[in-house]
């Protein structure tokens, strides 16, 4: 049985999670998250929030009934309704004397390793200086953000980036609801437990964010936390008390629990936040080896490649069946992946003038769970 008040009293680094139609809907909740946030922080936990709602609110702002398609006037209603946000916090949490700071990020900020590295000591320093980081997607400038990014998705990066130990998605749903329409209060495994209930198809280990905040979306971010080593809890913002008593560890939402084996951060960053550039496509006894021992992928297994990647840039490894077996960083560029492709050690030097020690190396490489037969 799952000890869940254990789970969450442990956890001294938090990432709260809220969505925008709650945000826009309720202007109460800005100070009942302040609250709760505040009661928690005082027992020397540290919290981050990372926040929807600067389109919604910047809807209202400019005067628009709906929301637009166009791409400038979503960038523009982020913008007009970005300092709304903030000053609903800021004034919310003025009133339990604490302290808020804004921290806009994109993508690319994550994806490059040097920019997120800057990124995490940054929101150290903030949570070391007993601030509240709220963080939101740089919607102004980020189109990509804007067209596919998902905050219950920033949220599961953010919880890996910060060494989160728990991520609270926050939503106006009272957590994963079964058949019956009933919550359901523990999930061990998104995948086999979670997903059928939804009717959503098998995950992909890095796939783009499903939807804009559904419960496919809130899964897959459910999946991506309990990766990094954190639980994860869905639970309903519209609650009074709802974060109250998450944190005291009361049986509130649903509980996913942290996976058994947790992915370090480095690898958790190459699975989840980078954007494969090409695949290497592998022959059935590389893929097999790869699944069954792990190991890095050598030149000698390697069928062919799809796309125009470079050294350094992230691939899919694929079997010949055309199924994700795993994702890594390349050791050369395609060019030479596809030249030294079925070859041996010897004649890999001999073609490319030097030797390499694997076209994927382990360290760089995450090979999926292999799915039941």
């Amino acid at each position: 049985m799952t000890d869940r008040s254990s789970l969450v009293g442990k956890a001294r680094r938090i990432v709260v999670k809220i969505g925008s139609r709650t945000l826009a809907s309720d202007p109460a909740v800005y100070e009942r998250m302040a609250r709760a946030i505040a009661a928690h922080r005082a027992a020397r936990h540290q919290i981050v929030i990372v926040s929807s709602g600067a389109i919604a609110l910047g809807l209202r702002a400019l005067g628009w009934k709906t929301r637009p398609k166009e791409m400038a006037k979503l960038q523009a209603a982020a913008a007009a309704g970005q300092s709304t946000l903030m000053r609903r916090y800021e004034e919310a949490f003025e009133k339990v004397d604490t302290r808020v700071a804004q921290v806009l990020l994109t993508h690319a900020d994550l994806a490059d390793r040097a920019r997120a590295n800057n990124a995490r000591a940054a929101l150290d320093a903030l949570l070391e200086a007993d601030a509240v980081p709220i963080i939101n997607e740089n919607d102004t400038v980020a189109v990509d953000e804007i067209r596919f990014g998902d905050n219950d998705q920033l949220a599961a990066l953010v919880a890996s980036l910060v060494s989160a130990e728990l991520l609270v998605l926050l939503s106006d749903v009272e957590g994963l609801l079964d058949r019956a329409g009933a919550r359901v209060p523990v999930v061990h495994d998104v995948e086999r437990e979670a997903l059928p209930l939804v009717g959503a198809a098998p995950l992909v280990a890095g796939r783009e964010a499903v939807g804009t905040g559904g419960m496919g979306s809130k899964l897959e971010a459910a999946r991506r936390g309990t990766m990094a080593g954190a639980a994860v809890i869905i639970a309903d913002a519209r609650a009074d008390t709802t974060l109250e008593r998450v944190f005291a560890g009361d049986d509130v939402g649903t509980l996913f629990v942290p996976a058994t084996e947790a992915l370090a951060a480095r690898k958790h960053w190459i699975v989840f936040t980078l954007r494969p550039r090409g695949a290497i496509l592998v022959d059935a006894g590389a893929a097999n080896a790869l699944e069954a021992r792990g190991g890095s992928l050598l030149a000698v297994g390697v069928l062919g490649v799809r796309g125009g990647f470079g050294a350094g840039d992230a691939v899919q490894i694929v079997d010949p069946t055309g199924r994700e077996i795993g994702r890594g960083l390349a050791a050369i560029a395609a060019i030479d992946v596809a030249r030294v492709a079925g070859k041996r050690a010897q004649e890999v030097e001999s073609v490319l003038g030097r030797a390499i020690d694997a076209v994927v190396h382990r360290d760089d490489l995450v090979v999926h769970r292999r799915p039941e037969r």
